[in-house]
């Protein structure tokens, strides 16, 4: 019996890809990990604690002074870049997941308004431009615009406040994301409903690249509690994935966290969850069942600190998180298997903007039952990851739709 745990730190780069500059100059500068360890020592008058990190190998593959170069676990160490366009969560657990997401649409929401316009009066709505501006008011509630938090043009929200409208049912928020779906030509449109400090028009600014949308952070959405997300992606073969590999060969399936929201599965069991500890706890809940499992849970709060540019609160994240993989490394002890650890994009909070920033991320790889400690190369993408995981479970990679797995480079000195 055999467990493999994909624990996805969201927003958790190691540094600018070579690509990085060229929507924003600026980003090839991001550096999400060195930069929250620099932060620490003036935040808090010491070094960030991360000592499971550390043994994980992630001083391995960043070279901070405050990362610890060696290591006494059976680890192999790397970094992927992203393998998709952009710096996007929702396309990063689809590649990493097996997808191949590399030929991603990318589009505006003000080179579709027609279309979009057309079907949701054609599904009843009533459907207005807002001010003038590239982005629709539908039935008087709800704001499609761009997605100002992703690279432009990846992803389009429908947003809701739920004082004003349900989040599911026929002429929720929900239903008109649905209907937008439909014809849209981008990755993923978000269904987002909350409880915003005041009307949603009042928190519409101009993005990157031409877009228009709602400033989320500011709404108070994420703040304020009663959160409510679903991301509809674009058509995938999902049956082409590791959980749905997994399921088919019979290995129980746990998805925790955002990984619950964005990850197509109808044999898995799920716990959608925003609060580090409480996905924590769930993970390490599927992990103490017993027997072989595949769980890939996403950590998110790292990622909405990012989007905050709250330095000091990603690096407090980043200290619990290191003590929730602690936990889950004392509960992976038989040979065959595997904890490993990675990010979906960057977001680094010093680089001056709300955005993801692209970078490359960590591949931590626990590996009870075999000794020392492997270098991996980079890897091209994070389907890399995917076959990784999938060989662990004695599962065949090439059923995947892309990656291939991770072998050691070399062995560490």
């Amino acid at each position: 019996m055999a467990k493999t745990v994909i624990v996805v730190i969201d927003g958790f780069g190691v540094g600018a890809m070579p690509d990085a500059g060229e929507l924003r100059p600026g980003d090839l500068a991001a550096d999400t990990c060195g930069h929250v360890l620099d932060h620490a020592r003036t935040a808090f008058g010491r070094p960030l604690r991360l000592p499971m990190l550390g043994a994980l190998g992630l001083g391995l593959v960043h070279p901070h002074p405050d990362l610890a170069r060696r290591t006494h676990l059976p680890v192999a160490a790397g970094r992927a870049a992203l393998g998709y366009p952009g710096a996007d969560t929702f396309a990063g657990h689809q590649t990493m997941m097996g997808a191949d997401f590399s030929r991603v649409t990318v589009a505006r929401l003000a080179d579709h308004l027609d279309e979009v316009t057309d079907a949701l009066r054609a599904a009843g709505h009533r459907a207005e431009r807002a001010d003038g501006k590239p982005l629709l008011v539908v039935d008087g509630a709800v704001l499609v615009h761009d997605n100002l938090e992703a690279d432009p043009g990846i992803n389009w929200n429908a947003s809701g406040r739920l004082d004003d409208l349900p989040f599911e049912g026929p002429g929720g928020i929900l239903a008109i994301a649905r209907t937008v779906r439909s014809v849209a030509p981008v990755a993923r449109v978000i269904a987002v409903g909350g409880h915003a400090d005041g009307p949603l028009p009042s928190f519409v600014r101009p993005g990157d690249g031409g877009t228009v949308g709602l400033d989320t952070p500011a709404t108070g959405f994420y703040r304020n509690g009663g959160l409510q997300v679903q991301h509809l992606g674009a058509p995938l073969d999902h049956t082409r994935q590791l959980p749905g590999l997994a399921a088919r060969a019979g290995i129980p399936v746990t998805l925790v966290g955002k990984a619950a929201d964005i990850l197509v599965c109808e044999a898995a069991e799920r716990h959608p969850a925003v609060d580090t500890g409480d996905v924590l706890s769930h993970t390490l809940e599927a992990v103490r069942a017993g027997g072989d499992a595949l769980v890939v849970a996403n950590v998110q709060e790292t990622d909405l600190a990012g989007h905050q540019q709250d330095t000091a609160r990603y690096g407090r994240l980043l200290e619990r998180v290191d003590a929730g993989l602690a936990g889950l490394a004392a509960l992976l002890g038989e040979p065959g298997d595997r904890l490993i650890v990675t990010g979906d994009h960057g977001n680094d909070p010093t680089i001056g903007h709300a955005h993801h920033t692209r970078e490359y991320v960590p591949v931590l790889i626990h590996r009870p039952g075999t000794s020392g400690v492997e270098l991996l190369p980079d890897a091209r993408s994070l389907a890399d990851v995917g076959a990784t995981a999938a060989l662990s479970l004695a599962l065949d990679p090439e059923e995947l739709a892309g990656g291939s797995p991770l072998h050691a480079g070399r062995r560490a000195a």
